[in-house]
């Protein structure tokens, strides 16, 4: 790829972006190999400079100093770095807890799971489309760089994904109307488990009641629902209180 040839980003396009410094540093650390060039603005600092030295050299990238090609596809005049890496596709692991998306649709609560999900250990993500674009660069920024940390999937529907990994696993939907009361689980350390989410919007259908143990999240009915992030935040926060596994990972005494 060439400096030429950066523009604003598309989905079809074989590259995307990591706006902000945080965000691209993730990236050179977490997926060196995916990164083509860093692109720096004028206004940068002097100390913002040599961090950005110091880990494209170890990451054997090119830096290219321009303001103008910054500006040409930044969204926020802020933003004075860009990561432009090249897209790539992971397979999720068996022996994992994983995450599941049924048709997230905002790239805002994408991101912001992705970073929680790294925060409470959980690297596999599913997704099941339609679903958001994970390499949109609003999805990069609101994870803030944790999605150079996820392997992640698409499953054309959720029976793919249960075929392939739901069986050999704990699987918890998320629902309004769910049979057990988050906090009332106690998760066993030793099998790994599944947290189904579905769309912002209409969450999961009736048919999830019969996949594994449907969960409710309790809360004050002056409201029909959690927002997506916030559900899924609780979530793992309370498996990562009961499960075993996670808490000897994380040394949680």
């Amino acid at each position: 790829m060439t400096v030429n040839e950066i523009k604003k980003y598309r989905k079809k396009d074989a590259f995307s972006y990591s706006f902000g410094a945080f965000p691209t540093f993730e990236l050179l650390q977490n997926k060196p190999e995916m990164a083509e060039m860093i692109l720096v603005h004028e206004d940068a600092s002097a100390e913002l400079l040599e961090k950005l030295k110091r880990e494209c050299e170890k990451a054997d990238v090119k830096i290219i100093y321009s303001g103008r090609r910054v500006e040409k596809v930044r969204d926020k005049e802020n933003c004075i770095v860009i990561g432009v890496f090249r897209k790539y596709q992971c397979k999720l692991e068996h022996h994992k807890n994983h995450m599941v998306l049924v048709n997230p649709s905002d790239a805002g609560n994408l991101g912001t799971i992705i970073r929680s999900c790294v925060g409470f250990g959980i690297t596999n993500l599913a997704m099941i489309e339609p679903a958001a674009d994970i390499f949109h660069p609003k999805v990069v920024r609101a994870s803030m760089g944790a999605v150079f940390r996820m392997k992640f999937e698409y499953f054309s529907c959720f029976d793919q994904y249960f075929l392939e990994y739901g069986d050999e696993r704990e699987n918890y939907p998320f629902m309004v109307n769910g049979t057990y009361r988050l906090g009332t689980l106690r998760h066993p350390g030793d099998q790994a488990f599944s947290l189904i989410f579905g769309n912002e919007a209409s969450g999961l259908d009736e048919s999830y009641l019969h996949i594994g143990k449907s969960v409710v999240i309790s809360h004050a009915h002056a409201i029909d629902s959690l927002n997506l992030s916030l559900a899924a935040g609780i979530g793992m926060y309370e498996f990562f209180q009961s499960a075993d596994g996670i808490k000897r990972e994380f040394k949680v005494k």
